[in-house]
């Protein structure tokens, strides 16, 4: 239990760290790109079908290996072996159509007059994919130390480099005296082409780092073990894309269905607004690392499905403070994105109350897994995805990148709906839904009143002092009802019940 408990601190604690750093180039990028130039919407597109593509080029044998390295009558180093060769001609035979038809997809795709952007990223993915695999190993070998270290350095090397050539280079490119030497490796036109190449560096140059997990071994590719294993995945596979999906859907039709450089704008809005509601998906990752070891060690306790419940309640109330912290604050946040980006803020409640439920839709879903009834995860996921595809595609020509926060709302919300209704028959959990149904309340009364301050307090300080006093009113019914304070000494005896 020690080693579980350090293990999952470690790789919690490096992908919240790593989350947050990369979360540092949002106002790198958004300073630098203007909101009019569409480049930040060309980033969050072409993001956007690198995480469906890692999906599809890994298709589901990372989880695979996992199940079959583990099984007794398996050879490991064999099992390794056939995973990794698998997903590196996968991954080889992708570039090679992407290379043959690059013309035709980069059409397609509306980067006619910069190929070189899908062919980056298209080499990009399928290292990244390859490199699931010995990091797959890393973990199966609890070597958590490197696999947190090579994820760390991957996003500070990023980072640094995104400095160099976003900031740094393009100051010293305007000197005079040195213009000649720094245009040998810098140009202005390249622009949001820096974002890309520096991941494709900074992917390729972490292979590196896998020479002890790529050598020492004789490659073997068994056929028989590889069907078992496509056997295995392909359910994994759904699953993943369903999910995957459900993230990024509304980023390729947004400027598909808005089309030319209007697409590529809003999508740059949308996309830069999001991600200040993106502190909920980091709240959310860190439940889950620490919930699901949690959930399946306790599968086996009488008082089991009480303790689901309470855990699904504090989630609620923590991912709701969290809500309300940021609309209080959002007059600091928002400078997190440039100015010109302003007008997009409105999605950022919306995109947040879509996180919650996407949090309590993965709360709920462990019914199925413990019970192995797991093609219920991909039947919620795939209609909370159809949902949201069909949102986006009715509203968007009317209502812009609104719709695609909408629409968000919309497929977790359903997939959320689903889950629960299902599971109380399969898997009934007694939830505190009226206690829970009272936070919900306060949060919507409370962010009423946030956004009441917003529209008439012009002075920003005493508006930020009105939206603390709501925040801590909020709190003071956690510390009161739910929290237990009491047991604290000294402290505890001024929240005890009378």
């Amino acid at each position: 239990m020690k080693a579980l408990a350090k293990d999952t601190a470690v790789y919690g604690l490096s992908s919240i760290i790593g989350r947050f750093l990369n979360y540092l180039l949002v106002p790198l990028y958004t300073a630098k790109l203007s909101a009019a130039s569409g480049g930040y919407g060309i980033i969050t597109e072409v993001y956007s079908y690198v995480a469906l593509l890692l999906v599809l080029l890994t298709f589901g044998m990372e989880t695979t290996f996992f199940r079959f390295v583990n099984k007794e009558e398996e050879e490991p180093m064999r099992v390794y072996s056939t995973t990794l060769l698998t997903v590196g001609l996968v991954g080889i035979a992708f570039i090679a159509v992407i290379m043959g038809f690059l013309n035709p997809i980069s059409e397609f795709m509306d980067y006619a007059s910069h190929p070189e952007y899908i062919a980056t990223m298209a080499v990009c993915v399928a290292i990244d994919a390859f490199q699931c695999i010995p990091f797959a190993f890393l973990r199966y070998r609890r070597k958590a130390i490197k696999f947190a270290s090579l994820k760390l350095f991957f996003i500070v090397l990023n980072i640094s480099l995104n400095l160099l050539f976003f900031v740094a280079l393009p100051w010293l490119y305007e000197m005079s005296e040195i213009h000649d030497f720094i245009a040998l490796f810098y140009s202005p036109s390249v622009g949001v082409g820096y974002a890309f190449f520096i991941n494709l560096f900074c992917t390729a140059f972490i292979t590196l780092f896998f020479r002890k997990e790529l050598t020492g071994f004789r490659y073997v590719l068994d056929t028989r073990l590889l069907r078992r294993m496509l056997s295995y995945a392909w359910p994994i596979l759904v699953l993943g894309i369903a999910g995957i999906l459900n993230q990024t859907a509304d980023k390729m039709i947004l400027p598909r269905v808005l089309g030319g450089e209007e697409g590529k704008v809003q999508l740059g809005i949308y996309g830069a607004c999001a991600k200040i509601a993106m502190i909920m998906a980091m709240i959310t990752q860190a439940f889950r690392y620490a919930y699901e070891p949690f959930v399946f060690g306790k599968q086996k306790d009488k008082d089991n499905r009480e303790t689901y419940a309470k855990a699904m309640k504090y989630f609620l109330i923590f991912t709701l403070l969290a809500f309300l912290m940021v609309m209080a604050y959002m007059d600091i946040l928002k400078h997190i994105i440039a100015p010109d980006y302003w007008d997009g803020l409105q999605v950022v409640p919306i995109v947040m109350a879509a996180e919650i439920m996407m949090g309590i839709y993965f709360n709920l879903s462990f019914w199925y897994k413990l019970i192995d009834k797991t093609i219920w995860g991909a039947w919620f996921s795939g209609i909370g995805c159809a949902v949201l595809i069909a949102v986006n595609i009715i509203f968007i020509p009317k209502y812009g990148y609104m719709a695609c926060a909408w629409a968000g709302f919309a497929g977790y919300a359903t997939a959320m709906l689903l889950s629960y209704v299902v599971g109380q028959r399969y898997y009934p959990v007694r939830y505190p839904l009226k206690s829970m149904a009272i936070y919900v309340v306060l949060t919507v009364f409370f962010f009423v009143c946030i956004r009441l301050s917003g529209e008439y307090v012009e002075n920003v300080f005493l508006r930020l002092l009105c939206n603390t006093a709501c925040i801590a009113l909020f709190a003071a019914h956690v510390l009161y009802h739910d929290f237990p304070v009491s047991r604290i000494p000294v402290i505890g005896k001024f929240f005890k019940k009378k």
